[in-house]
């Protein structure tokens, strides 16, 4: 069984340092990154299995990443935050979410959401990939445009949503 990819994004270097290290111990493979933007960015790149993720961050918050994320792909987000108010906690679900873990947080506790996350998301059976292709009909699902032979179609939103999905 290969190791699932868990992008930790963070501001708090100790914090990803300890996920760093304490994450491959129970067979997941980690990729990092300290900001939103950087997240979004590394989402594209490496495609996580599951990204656990700061509410605070130094340039977007974690709702906003998360919101950026869901345009484009159903990889389970995590929350992980000092933030322990109800408001908070379900701002973030609404926005996307799949989980919100406050710190300080038990490392039993986080392995079990993350296999609950990652046993949760094979139902989804969506593609992450962020384009997806079927001979001239291009989906960028990252900037939400669809091209077909080079050209842009214009789609209003249900109608993108709806191809997405079937072409999932």
């Amino acid at each position: 069984m290969n190791a699932a990819t868990v992008l930790v994004v963070d501001d708090d270097t100790p914090l990803r340092e300890f996920l760093s290290i304490s994450l491959p111990a129970h067979n997941y493979r980690v990729v990092e990154a300290d900001c939103g933007e950087g997240a979004i960015e590394a989402v594209r790149q490496h495609c996580p299995d599951a990204v656990l993720l700061d509410w605070g961050l130094p340039d977007i918050s974690g709702v906003e990443v998360t919101r950026a994320l869901r345009k484009w792909t159903w990889t389970p987000v995590l929350f992980v935050s000092v933030r322990d108010d109800e408001e908070t906690s379900v701002s973030a679900l609404d926005a996307g979410a799949d989980d919100y873990l406050t710190k300080p947080f038990g490392m039993d506790e986080l392995l079990a959401r993350l296999r609950v996350a990652l046993r949760n998301v094979a139902w989804r059976a969506v593609s992450d990939e962020a384009v997806l292709s079927f001979g001239p009909l291009q989906i960028d699902r990252a900037r939400r445009l669809v091209t077909l032979a080079g050209q842009e179609v214009k789609l209003t939103p249900t109608e993108y949503q709806l191809l997405v999905l079937l072409a999932a």
